[in-house]
């Protein structure tokens, strides 16, 4: 089984040069959030993941959570470890002062978040879910529901949980049926919920739902969905845990991976209805949740920086130890990592992970920059850029995650696909974070439909010409790594161009046609985006080498630019094929022919 060192050098790396901490350190609130103080915190989060939590995932993944008489048991240590969180002040990194939390900024909050998820990523998504029901009740919820329920998320003394899915509705929140009956300061909750992770387990003393249902007089579709807070067990007056609710896990499911764990189907109102409060008005719920949601998608994207980190230390410690074969070339037998093929996946995970977390830790500045810029029109300037590359963070990321992970198995070989040596594990648990909070082709369309062809590629272009300028930058760089890189960049962002320009005129007459090339388009971005991170930090890493500064790091920066440049980038060129010529081909077959 493989340990689990932070990558903190890289991390703050991305955090420092290409996202820009010192910038957000001017920003108000942020004041304190210097260079020292992330690397401080930086070492000591990934002390607490490498030495925790880490060896708690091959324990959760192999014992599971057990449903004993209605009660959650979570794998053993779990627990215990969850306190050592809460007691190291973990859970409370991003939340605000005010709550009780630490108030840092989203770009110290997920490097912290991503040694989580890399260290066990079940054990993880429990204070994920968690941040997204605070951030929820701190933009929509009374006065009242925030002096209950806030400090409690904030410090992860209390955690929460979305309660979205339906068995008849997946995706299609327009279909929720959950009912909700006022009854005078709070409402009667009856309906079943699927799919709720974490939504039982013994390791905190309460647990808060936030849970879309619907009123008696509500509207059809989605215009008709509230939100409400169910707690597990009620909240006495004096802030003491009273009666408990009637909400129930009723089953666990039994999954391809994570199950460490629990992901809950929930049932509600099984007796004589669960209480709950209402959040903000009636008949925004969706809107309300989407406030939970673009925060986890992103968070969801950095689960796939992060397991690919995992799958990528696993795989490159096990080919310097494992001797086999002689490599073309050498010798004598040698460690496998000798073998060029071996060098090449490597590096494919490598260069990819390395453009993931670029661009996530880019886009987490740029929330920063919008939550808190003096100046509105910078506010919003930022905002279009992190509603536009969100769904490319989740998209992007966690499908790369599948093959980055596939690849940690392949390098393996055999050995690989035997559970002992823990390279499946990564692989199977990856597989989950393609479909959570929407599935790829949710955000392929969200990012083609709202944002791009609403705005007929507005903010999308003012992206490209941001990456043009700094593609020139590199071009004027001595060396053939940099040749490829600007001449790599510049033709994926000509292509681009061409892509965008197609699809926004095709939606126009046709927009089946136009979303079939939706995920291309996606991934496509994504790819190009990634490059554009690589070509940055390897401009940057040329400028750290003249002055004499850490060489080999810096060195390995502009290989990895190279690699991604020569082996990744090309593949944009084939997505904005598919997007620009496929169209006609994947909505031709009969659907009786299939």
């Amino acid at each position: 089984m493989s340990n689990y060192t932070a990558p903190v050098r890289d991390m703050l790396f991305v955090m420092n040069e290409l996202a820009g901490l010192d910038a957000v350190g001017t920003l108000p609130g942020y004041e304190e959030a210097s260079a020292d103080l992330a690397e401080a915190i930086l070492e000591e989060a990934g002390r607490f993941a490498g030495e925790v939590i880490a060896p708690l995932n091959v324990i959760g993944d192999r014992e599971g959570s057990r449903l004993i008489d209605g009660k959650v048991v979570p794998p053993t240590g779990f627990a215990d470890a969850y306190r050592q969180f809460v007691d190291g002040g973990w859970g409370a990194v991003a939340s605000e002062i005010d709550h009780g939390g630490q108030g840092l900024p989203q770009l110290l909050a997920k490097p912290v978040t991503e040694m989580w998820n890399s260290a066990n990523l079940s054990f993880a998504l429990c204070p994920m879910l968690t941040q997204g029901a605070l951030e929820a009740l701190e933009h929509h919820g009374s006065d009242e529901l925030k002096a209950v329920y806030l400090s409690k998320l904030a410090t992860g003394e209390w955690t929460g949980t979305m309660n979205l899915t339906e068995p008849q509705a997946g995706s299609d929140l327009a279909a929720v049926r959950t009912k909700a009956v006022p009854e005078g300061d709070h409402y009667r909750i009856s309906g079943n919920k699927i799919f709720i992770t974490w939504g039982e387990h013994d390791m905190t003393d309460n647990i808060v739902h936030l849970v879309l249902a619907r009123l008696p007089d509500a509207p059809e579709g989605v215009k008709g969905i509230s939100l409400f807070v169910v707690p597990k067990y009620l909240v006495n007056a004096d802030g003491s845990l009273g009666l408990r609710n009637d909400v129930q896990c009723v089953s666990l499911e039994h999954k391809m991976g994570i199950h460490g764990s629990p992901t809950a189907v929930l049932a509600f109102g099984e007796k004589d209805g669960a209480i709950g409060y209402l959040v903000g008005e009636p008949n925004r719920g969706l809107e309300y949740m989407f406030t939970m949601m673009n925060h986890a998608r992103l968070g969801v994207g950095l689960e796939g920086v992060a397991i690919s980190e995992r799958a990528y230390q696993q795989a490159r410690d096990y080919a310097r130890d494992r001797v086999q074969g002689k490599a073309i070339g050498q010798r004598a037998a040698g460690a496998i990592i000798k073998h060029p093929d071996v060098r090449r996946m490597l590096m494919l995970m490598k260069s990819q992970t390395e453009a993931m977390r670029a661009l996530a830790y880019v886009t987490a500045a740029y929330m920063d920059q919008a939550a808190r810029h003096p100046d509105p029109v910078q506010r919003a300037y930022y905002q279009a850029r992190v509603d536009l590359l969100t769904p490319v963070v989740k998209g992007w990321s966690t499908e790369t995650a599948q093959e980055v992970t596939s690849l940690g198995v392949q390098v393996h070989g055999g050995m690989g696909f035997i559970e002992e040596t823990g390279a499946a594990q990564h692989m199977r648990d990856a597989r989950i974070i393609t479909i959570y909070e929407g599935t790829t082709g949710i955000q392929a369309n969200d990012l083609l439909g709202r944002k791009t062809v609403r705005e007929e590629g507005k903010t999308l272009q003012a992206l490209i010409e941001e990456i043009r300028a700094d593609v020139a930058r590199v071009a004027e760089l001595e060396g053939e790594a940099f040749r490829q890189i600007a001449a790599g960049l510049e033709e994926a962002l000509r292509v681009l161009e061409a892509t965008a320009s197609h699809l926004i005129a095709t939606a126009a007459n046709d927009m089946p046609l136009a979303f079939s090339g939706a995920v291309p388009y996606l991934m496509q971005l994504g790819i190009v985006c990634g490059g554009w991170q690589m070509a940055r930090a390897a401009c940057i890493a040329k400028a750290r080498l003249d002055a004499g500064d850490d060489v080999a790091f810096h060195q390995a920066k502009i290989v990895s630019a190279q690699f991604y440049a020569t082996h990744v980038l090309p593949r944009a060129q084939a997505h904005a094929h598919a997007a620009l010529h496929g169209g006609q081909a994947t909505l031709a077959l009969d659907e009786s022919a299939f």
